[in-house]
């Protein structure tokens, strides 16, 4: 719908108010404006956008301007209480909950579909009060997310600045080398200083008066090398960043020197070019692309996020995962369904034990990728995982495709499926049998805090725990 115009379920709505205030049934009015009674009431229940002409011959059907039919409020007191109901009952603290959506027809009174619409509200009042970080940072993470989905996670103006950069330093093939990069700094007038006393808060220092660029003597651990921490520095200034005036201004900066980064470690033409003659072989792999190119797991992964809609015409999805199973960094434009929180931001949110982002734990080869397919709500998706370790925590790397689209992919012949059913908690966040019962208010577990910056602490008993792994652990050592 336009901007202006009533979404899908209020212009239902509108619909069936005034024809009900007409005293017109289904089949009068469909007879009317030339549809059967069966597709109006489609129209009316939200689930079919009607046609300009239709919404011309309903409004002459009920004696109306065409304006009065496309406004974007309620029709009545009582209509807005079912339009709320209904939005309250698609959200990710609804689904949670595992219980079945109810329909406001005529048997439910004005005061209980109130009273029901009133709870909602509590709820979702309380979940947002649960959550622990800082309300901006999740928010403008979850916006910029939101923003590259829509671009597909494709940022042309940067593929073509990094392109002409990695060529005029010299490069024509295989991967970027140290020299390359620091040809690049000497053509911005930087001159690459590895120094012992970088301050710990810092991944480098931009000299902007003398034109010295301060990077470590080593990669940091999480496998951030020292050419990416480089071209992050250039990019700083090739892309002509300011001082940032909000935290969503310096996240977005933070999201194109990341990107620059990638595209010049990973040049987009060689890059297409490896990537659709493996995808022409069935044998794509992110761990050939990664040994292709000299870079991380990670970033290789990522990278293919960047082209595979844009240039291989496929959906994707990314995750990064802890070892406790919080969610760490995620994209996905295939329809996999990401936990959320009630603001819609992931990170720090629990992935379901079932996907084999958090199942490659247990696996003992983790020299190779795992792969999997994983049948959800929102359909069967396939999965190549691999595990890593920095010197705080282990961490995996997901990448996957519906699974249609898994043939294109070396591993797409594994027999490994599991089937998840979250966001509803029966699926691996209850605790089985009668654990809960035996173990609720006997217990009280010291929560371990996310490091990182943006995770909220998924709500449960005690904020950031995992009420149904503690009941069995205690369950397991109870008898000893």
């Amino acid at each position: 719908m336009k901007a202006g115009t009533p979404d899908l379920a209020t212009l239902g709505q509108r619909i069936r108010h005034f024809r009900g205030e007409r005293g017109m049934t289904l089949d009068q009015t469909g007879e009317a404006v030339g549809l059967a009674g069966s597709q109006l009431s489609l129209i009316e229940n939200g689930k079919r956008e009607p046609k300009l002409s239709t919404l011309d011959a309903l409004a002459s059907a009920f004696g109306i301007a065409l304006g009065d039919l496309l406004s974007p409020e309620a029709p009545s007191a009582r209509a807005a209480l079912e339009l709320e109901l209904g939005r309250a009952q698609t959200s990710p603290l609804y689904a949670s909950l595992g219980l079945p959506p109810i329909r406001p027809g005529r048997g439910i009174s004005d005061e209980a579909l109130e009273a029901i619409v009133g709870l909602h509200r509590e709820l979702q009042r309380r979940a947002s009060q649960a959550i622990a970080t800082p309300e901006e940072a999740r928010r403008a993470n979850t916006h910029l997310r939101e923003r590259m989905r829509a671009e597909a996670n494709y940022l042309p103006d940067i593929e073509q600045l990094a392109e002409e950069q990695v060529r005029a330093a010299g490069h024509r093939a295989g991967a970027v080398t140290h020299r390359e990069v620091s040809v690049m700094a000497e053509r911005l007038g930087f001159q690459l200083i590895y120094v012992n006393d970088l301050p710990d808060s810092t991944r480098s220092i931009t000299d902007l008066e003398n034109g010295r660029i301060y990077l470590p003597p080593a990669s940091i651990p999480g496998g951030h090398g020292l050419r990416s921490m480089a071209l992050q520095a250039m990019a700083h200034r090739l892309l002509g960043h300011q001082p940032p005036a909000s935290y969503d201004e310096f996240l977005w900066q933070r999201l194109e020197i990341n990107y620059f980064a990638a595209a010049c470690l990973m040049p987009r033409e060689a890059s297409v070019a490896f990537l659709q003659q493996a995808k022409k072989e069935k044998r794509l792999a992110i761990e050939d692309f990664r040994d292709a190119f000299g870079v991380t797991h990670e970033a290789a992964a990522l990278r293919f996020t960047n082209l595979g809609t844009s240039h291989l015409d496929m959906t994707v999805h990314f995750l990064r995962v802890a070892g406790d199973g919080a969610l760490l960094k995620g994209y996905e434009n295939d329809g996999l369904p990401l936990p959320t929180d009630v603001t819609g931001s992931i990170e720090g949110q629990w992935v379901c034990k079932k996907w084999s982002a958090r199942s490659a734990f247990e696996h003992t080869n983790r020299t190779t990728e795992n792969y999997q397919y994983t049948d959800t709500p929102a359909g069967t998706f396939w999965c190549a995982t691999q595990t890593g370790r920095t010197d705080a925590a282990e961490f995996s790397i997901s990448v996957g495709v519906p699974f249609a689209q898994a043939k294109w992919f070396r591993g797409r012949e594994t027999t490994l499926r599991a089937a998840s059913t979250c966001p509803d908690e029966a699926c691996c966040r209850r605790a089985p049998g009668g654990l809960a019962e035996r173990w609720a208010g006997r217990a009280w577990p010291s929560a371990r805090l996310h490091a990182h910056v943006l995770s909220p602490l998924p709500s449960g008993t005690f904020p950031g725990v995992d009420d149904a792994e503690v009941y069995e652990f205690l369950e397991a050592h109870a008898g000893q």
